[in-house]
C-alpha cells in the first residue's frame, strides 16, 4: 500500500515527477534487488556522491586552512559535529524522496503558503548563488597557481563550465555520477599525499576532535566554526539528494522503498565519511604545517600553496594541493546546476534549459568574484569565500526546519515517520545551527 502523500494546496499544485524528469534522470537508473548484496549496492550508488561534492567544495578549503592555521587542531570537532548532522539530515532528505516522491521544494511548495514558498525560495536561491561563488572563486585560484591564469580571466572562463554540464547531462545521469566520483578521487589522493607529507601530531589531532567551549566563546573561532557548518551542511544538497534518489528505477512497494531507504543510507553515509575524510585532513594538513610553524594567519588558499613547498620540502605538495582544489571547483560546479533546476521547478514551475539555468547561476555569481578580485586581489577573494559560507549556514534553517518537520510528520510519511529519537535528534540540530546562526550575527553586530 503506498505511503499518505502530501495534499497540494490549488495555489501550490505537487508534481513529484516534473522536477525529478527535469534533473535529467527520474527512474532512470536501473538497479537490481535480487542477488549479492554488493551488486544491489552498487545500483543505489552516485546520489550520496553527489552529495558529499558540497562538503568539500573550495568554500570548505578556505574555512578549514583558517581554522587549522590559526586555531591548530581545536575546530576538529566542528568538524565531526557537522559532518553526522549532515549525514542525519541526508538521510531524511532521501527519505523524504522515497517515501513521498517529492523532493524538499515540492514538499515546501505544497504544504506553506505561497508567500512563505516563495520567501524559501528566495533564501535558497541565494544559498546556491553563495555556493557558486565558493566554486567561481576556488576555480579561478586553481587555475591561477597551476597555470598562471589571472584571477580576473580565471573568474570569467568558469562561465564555460556550462558546456561541460550540458554534455554530461545529454549522456546521462550515470555518466554525471561516474565524473562526480572520479573528481573526488583524485581530490581524495590529493589531500592524503598532503597529508602523508605533513606528518601531524596524532595524539594532538585525537584531542582535536574531543568539544571544548573555549571554540564557542572565542569570537573569532566561533566564526570559523559556523563558516565550517555552513561549508559542511549544505542547504541546496538537502534539495538536491531528496530529488536524485528518485532516479533509481525500485519498485514502488512497501518492499521497494524499504530496500531503497537501505541502500540509499548506506551510499550517503560511506559518501559522508568519505568526505568528513578529506576535510579533517584538510585542516589536519593546515595545523601541522601552518600553525605549528608560526603562519597561523595563513587565511588564504593562494598562501598556503605556496608555503606548502618551503615547509615540506616537495613542490610535489603544492601540486597536489593545487590540482584537487581544481577538481574540487570543477565537481561542485556540476551538482550547484541539478540544485538549481530542481529548486526552481520545484517551489515556482518555471522551467529553463538546463544552460539557461546554468548561465544565470553563474552569472550572478561572477559579478562579486570580479568585483572582489579587480579592487581587494587575492586577499579579496579569501574573504568572499569565508564569508559565502557563513551566507551559507544562515540560510540553513530554512531547509533543515521544513525537512525535520516533514519527515516527522505521520501524515505525510505513514509508517516511514522519524521515529522519537530521531524527531529529537533532528530538532537539536536544526536548534542548535540556529542558536548558532544568532550567536554569529549578535557578536558582529556588538
Amino acid at each position: 500500500m503506498p505511503p499518505p502523500t502530501l495534499e497540494a494546496s490549488p495555489a501550490w499544485p505537487s508534481s513529484p515527477i516534473d522536477t525529478a524528469d527535469a534533473a535529467n534522470g527520474y527512474r532512470s537508473v536501473k538497479v537490481f534487488e535480487h542477488g549479492s548484496w554488493i551488486r544491489r549496492f552498487l545500483g543505489f550508488m552516485g546520489p550520496g556522491y553527489l552529495v558529499a561534492v558540497g562538503y568539500m567544495d573550495p568554500g570548505n578549503w578556505a574555512t578549514d586552512l583558517g581554522g587549522g592555521a590559526a586555531f591548530g587542531y581545536a575546530l576538529l570537532w566542528i568538524i565531526m559535529l557537522s559532518n553526522l548532522m549532515a549525514i542525519m539530515l541526508q538521510i531524511l532528505a532521501a527519505k523524504l524522496g522515497i517515501v513521498t516522491g517529492m523532493d524538499l521544494a515540492q514538499a515546501c511548495r505544497a504544504h506553506y503558503s505561497r508567500r512563505s514558498a516563495f520567501v524559501q525560495w528566495v533564501m535558497c536561491e541565494i544559498a546556491i548563488c553563495a555556493t557558486d561563488l565558493a566554486e567561481v572563486i576556488g576555480t579561478a585560484i586553481a587555475l591561477n597557481l597551476l597555470f598562471n591564469v589571472p584571477l580576473i580571466w580565471g573568474v570569467t572562463l568558469t562561465v564555460f563550465d556550462v558546456l561541460l554540464v550540458l554534455w554530461l547531462q545529454q549522456h546521462g545521469f550515470r555518466y554525471l555520477e561516474a565524473t562526480i566520483i572520479g573528481l573526488l578521487l583524485v581530490i581524495f589522493v590529493c589531500i592524503g599525499g598532503n597529508l602523508v607529507l605533513a606528518q601531524p601530531q596524532w595524539a594532538a589531532v585525537a584531542a582535536g576532535f574531543v568539544p571544548s567551549h573555549q571554540t564557542i566563546t572565542n569570537p573569532n573561532s566561533l566564526y570559523l566554526a559556523i563558516a565550517i557548518i555552513g561549508a559542511t551542511v549544505m542547504p541546496h544538497n538537502l534539495y538536491l539528494h531528496s530529488s536524485t534518489v528518485q532516479t533509481r528505477r525500485y519498485t514502488l512497494s512497501d518492499a521497494g522503498r524499504r530496500n531503497a531507504l537501505k541502500w540509499t543510507t548506506l551510499d550517503v553515509v560511506i559518501a559522508l565519511l568519505f568526505a568528513f575524510l578529506v576535510n579533517s585532513a584538510i585542516l589536519i594538513t593546515a595545523a601541522a604545517v601552518f600553525h605549528q610553524n608560526g603562519h597561523s594567519d595563513v587565511a588564504e588558499i593562494q598562501d598556503a600553496y605556496h608555503l606548502l613547498t618551503p615547509l615540506l620540502g616537495t613542490s610535489l605538495a603544492s601540486f597536489m594541493f593545487g590540482l584537487a582544489l581544481l577538481a574540487s571547483g570543477q565537481s561542485s560546479t556540476l551538482t550547484a546546476t541539478l540544485a538549481g533546476q530542481i529548486v526552481m521547478e520545484g517551489y515556482l514551475r518555471i522551467r529553463l534549459p538546463a544552460w539557461a539555468r546554468r548561465l544565470a547561476t553563474r552569472s550572478i555569481a561572477i559579478i562579486p568574484a570580479l568585483i572582489a578580485t579587480a579592487w581587494f586581489g587575492e586577499s579579496g577573494t579569501a574573504r568572499l569565500l569565508v564569508f559565502s559560507q557563513v551566507i551559507l549556514s544562515m540560510q540553513l534553517p530554512f531547509a533543515v526546519i521544513p525537512l525535520v518537520r516533514f519527515t516527522s510528520d505521520k501524515k505525510l510519511m505513514g509508517e516511514y515517520t522519524n521515529r522519537r529519537w530521531l524527531c529529537c535528534l533532528a530538532w537539536l540540530a536544526a536548534g542548535l545551527i540556529v542558536v548558532l546562526n544568532a550567536t554569529m550575527v549578535i557578536s558582529l553586530l556588538v
